[in-house]
């Protein structure tokens, strides 16, 4: 899937825009979960617009337009929203993806998965970009990773299993402190719901995943897809017999990393040397 020009909307006028739904929906008396059933939506739904970490979509303020009697406001605001260049289309749909997904698998060997990036360590890692990113795309994208992370604090989070190299756990991107402050993190992701951490440990014999990072999830429809991203584009893969073969190298993995006990015997020894 090539990339294709899309531009995603600023961050700021998605939070301004979410505080006129919000006044809008408080003027007409409606609670989120009234709006939402009006809208046959989750309740998260309307929260995450109303504070700005989901975009709004020109069909999606057409309907908040007609109950809350906003006579086409919402809809015109949509439509000239200020754009910033964030992230490609590809990411974007696989964004989408993850967002609402029921289950994620995800490898990766080169650095942490954005999803398990505290914010210091995020935006360590992008001041490794190179060219160099100016600070304000920085800033952006990194407050685009740190709301990523919401799906692991959903009311009903998906089941995620992730498989790290060591290599990128031991790594000191940003510093000793960002070190020591992103282990931590690490540390107290694994205790959070349905989330379950493997590290891959250095010297092995065997190794599935020497093709690259990938991440294989499952829609709300049990729809399998796996993404995988390289220096300048990625692909999400639908072809049963492709996730297939991704879900099978999957499986191999979890036999030859960690299990999720000395996985956690590690950060903690990690931890310990400071």
């Amino acid at each position: 899937m090539p990339p294709r020009n899309r531009r995603r909307k600023n961050a700021s006028a998605m939070k301004m825009l979410g505080a006129q739904v919000a006044a809008l929906r408080r003027a007409a008396g409606l609670t989120q979960r009234q709006l939402a059933e009006r809208l046959v939506v989750d309740e998260e739904t309307i929260a995450s617009i109303e504070q700005g970490r989901r975009l709004l979509k020109g069909d999606f303020a057409e309907g908040l337009d007609e109950i809350l009697e906003a006579k086409g406001v919402l809809a015109a605001a949509v439509e000239h929203m200020p754009e910033v260049d964030l992230f490609p289309r590809w990411a974007e749909e696989y964004m989408d993806l993850e967002r609402e997904a029921i289950s994620l698998s995800w490898y990766d060997n080169q650095v942490l998965p954005g999803i398990l990036q505290c914010e210091a360590y995020a935006s360590a890692v992008l001041h490794c970009k190179a060219p160099a990113l100016n600070e304000d795309a920085i800033a952006v994208q990194v407050a685009a990773r740190m709301a990523r992370q919401e799906i692991l604090h959903r009311r009903d989070p998906p089941t995620i299993s992730f498989i790290v190299s060591q290599v990128t756990v031991v790594d000191r991107i940003g510093g000793d402190a960002v070190f020591y402050e992103q282990l931590s993190h690490l540390r107290e992701s694994m205790d959070a719901p349905g989330v379950t951490l493997q590290i891959m440990p250095l010297g092995v014999e065997t190794h599935a995943g020497l093709d690259g990072p990938f991440t294989l999830l499952e829609t709300p429809d049990h729809q399998r897809i796996a993404y995988i991203e390289a220096q300048r584009g990625s692909q999400l893969i639908a072809d049963l017999d492709e996730v297939s073969l991704l879900e099978r190298k999957y499986a191999m993995l979890r036999t030859q990393a960690l299990n999720t006990q000395d996985s956690r015997g590690l950060l903690d020894g990690l931890l310990g040397e400071r």
